[in-house]
């Protein structure tokens, strides 16, 4: 009798609160109480949207609540934000405290309806992790030549920054350099059609 095919849950495409995008949204700035929507969209259509508070008026008891419906039923947890001295000295590194393992982490995911620590579910990967050995290996050497078009993409976006301050922002000059490497990177196409046919 035939294998049923297995599709998990990828971590890169469900729903994901980052908090480094916290920190860039200037949220975890101290002192301060901020009710807003979390939206997430994927070509110009809506895939979720929670309402969202960051508290950070006691420094010992930093924390997000999130409000939001899965499958018609309410959700409304607290989920406490540490923080610890970087080790270059300069600021502080910020993760979240799992409401259900009480691991540290930076990234929240949202499976079977709650955004959690990535260990706290089963049979969950990685798109990576999912790619076959073949597809590996072209990936590792032709990869960032062919993701040439994502980096045009986010360079043309609406609301990019190329510069600030008169300066060009780090993000353009880092996009700009894959590009020109790409650019100067020649690809074997004998080796290309080895490591694709064989």
């Amino acid at each position: 009798m035939p294998k049923y095919p297995t599709h998990p849950s990828l971590y890169d495409r469900v729903l994901k609160i980052s908090i480094t995008k916290l920190v860039g949204w200037g949220y975890l700035k101290p002192n301060q109480r901020i009710n807003t929507n979390m939206v997430w969209s994927s070509n110009g259509e809506t895939r979720g949207e929670i309402k969202i508070l960051v508290d950070t008026t006691e420094n010992d008891n930093m924390f997000i609540e999130l409000d939001y419906k899965y499958k018609d039923q309410p959700r409304h947890y607290k989920i406490n934000i540490v923080s610890t001295n970087s080790n270059l000295g300069k600021g502080k590194i910020y993760y979240f405290v799992c409401p259900h393992t009480q691991r540290l982490c930076r990234n929240l995911y949202s499976i079977s309806g709650y955004f959690y620590h990535r260990r706290a579910f089963k049979g969950c990967m990685y798109e990576c992790q999912t790619q076959s050995k073949k597809y590996r290996s072209l990936n590792s050497q032709f990869g960032s030549y062919f993701k040439s078009d994502n980096i045009y993409e986010q360079l043309h976006k609406k609301n990019f920054k190329k510069t600030y301050a008169g300066k060009p922002t780090k993000r353009y000059l880092k996009l700009t350099k894959q590009l020109e490497l790409n650019k100067r990177r020649a690809i074997d196409y004998n080796e290309f059609e080895r490591l694709l046919y064989r």
